[in-house]
């Protein structure tokens, strides 16, 4: 009985850390260990044979979804239309001529992908795989802001990026989130990520937030920033949602 007991509890954890990962993209195996109530000798173990399965891939400290890589196909990623209505949304942001800056994430890619081929615009990037996407529309200058690049974040981070940021000045930072909270503001699970996203947002004139539904209410270890340091909030939701109400009475713009 108790083997069978603990093969559904390793399935049970098995669903929740592919849900996890499907909603963050990265996991880390000590917030797994918090959450689950199990050893991280046991996370570990999961997470290795969920690669093994390839299921999702396995990193120092944690693991990243399959969709995050450049490779990833779009039945891979979670959410894609929730994220395509996001895109499509953000788009009434933008206008021919503007100055851009992008973070990385998969609702990020889905906008890219969504730019019409007629606008004339100078984006900056800290995101190679965006930068890849970018580079096939011909109306685009691309910039890749470079620096140290892992496979945790797979972004540019480090001094040098940082340095960059601050000798830039764009109209728009469009920027995902790991997490965000109507108290918490927005939150990160990576230090190297917030020093970055950071440096972004002190080069933007304005910063908009793309976010699933799914990560409102949510928070984690690291502090970006509080809500009023943002403009605009955008998600797969009606503006007049009733998740998005805080948020709104926080003086964000909803779209």
């Amino acid at each position: 009985m108790s083997s069978i007991t603990n093969a559904m509890l390793k399935a049970e954890r098995h669903s929740f850390i592919l849900h996890q990962l499907n909603i963050y993209n990265r996991i880390l195996s000590s917030d797994l260990s918090q959450k689950l109530n199990v050893s991280e000798d046991t996370i570990r173990r999961d997470l290795n044979e969920l690669a093994d399965s390839g299921q999702l891939i396995k990193v120092h400290g944690g693991a990243l979804s399959r969709s995050y890589g450049h490779i990833a196909t779009r039945s891979e990623v979670y959410a894609t239309n929730q994220k395509d209505i996001i895109a499509q949304k953000t788009l009434s942001l933008i206008r021919e001529g503007m100055f851009l800056l992008l973070g990385g994430g998969t609702t990020v890619r889905s906008l890219v992908r969504m730019i019409p081929s007629h606008l004339r615009l100078t984006i900056f990037t800290i995101s190679p795989v965006i930068a890849l996407e970018l580079i096939e529309n011909p109306n685009l200058e691309v910039y890749l802001l470079g620096g140290r690049v892992t496979a945790e974040n797979q972004i540019c981070s480090g001094g040098e990026v940082i340095h960059r940021l601050s000798e830039i000045r764009v109209d728009l930072l469009i920027l995902g989130t790991t997490g965000i909270d109507a108290v918490q503001g927005l939150t990160e699970s990576d230090m190297e990520v917030v020093q970055v996203k950071k440096a972004m947002m002190k080069s933007a004139d304005q910063v908009a937030i793309l976010t699933i539904s799914e990560k409102l209410g949510t928070s984690h270890r690291m502090k970006l920033c509080d809500l009023g340091s943002i403009q605009t909030l955008i998600t797969e939701l009606e503006p007049q949602d009733a998740s998005l109400q805080m948020y709104a009475k926080a003086g964000l713009t909803l779209l």
